[in-house]
């Protein structure tokens, strides 16, 4: 297993829609490893294969050091079938280091994907479980948390990283 470099905005890979995952090789078990192993190193809750510069449909999530009777969770080519209500919380992005923002996101999710195995399965989620599976499905569609701000709270991170950059 190996710690993964995490893409940085404005990193292009971030803004592309992930390819769907056809044959689940020992090439896909070592990306699930090393995604677990980086999403551990960096204290995240989630990890998606674009954020360690792999443009497939793949995340990593656990919530079980916030959440109980939760665990690792790994998903390919995952998709949100069903959503319901709104909540509005803080979150953050291993990918947009040292920005957080307040989102509304669906309160209660179904989530259908294949586990590490292949095997077809139907995740129900609620508080922060369902909000780090539907930010890291995001990162699939080329969706970072700057992509669902106002215009107005987006131009002022663009200037504030311009600045922090030089």
């Amino acid at each position: 297993m190996a710690v993964l470099e995490i893409r940085k905005y404005p990193d292009e890979i971030l803004k592309k829609k992930a390819l769907p995952i056809t044959e689940i090789d020992k090439n896909i078990q070592k990306l699930i490893d090393d995604m677990i192993e980086t999403m551990y190193k960096a204290n995240g809750v989630g990890l998606a294969a674009p954020q360690v510069g792999v443009s497939q449909r793949l995340i990593v999530v656990d919530t079980s050091s916030r959440e109980e009777n939760q665990s690792l969770i790994v998903l390919i080519n995952p998709e949100i079938i069903n959503s319901e209500g709104e909540v509005l919380s803080e979150e953050g992005c291993l990918s947009l280091p040292g920005f957080t923002t307040r989102l509304k996101r669906g309160e209660k999710i179904l989530v259908r994907g294949l586990d590490r195995k292949g095997k077809e399965i139907e995740i129900y989620a609620e508080g922060l479980f369902s909000r780090a599976l539907q930010h890291e499905i995001d990162h699939l569609n080329g969706m970072l948390l700057i992509d669902r701000i106002s215009p107005l709270k987006r131009e002022l991170f663009r200037r504030r990283y311009q600045k922090v950059k030089k």
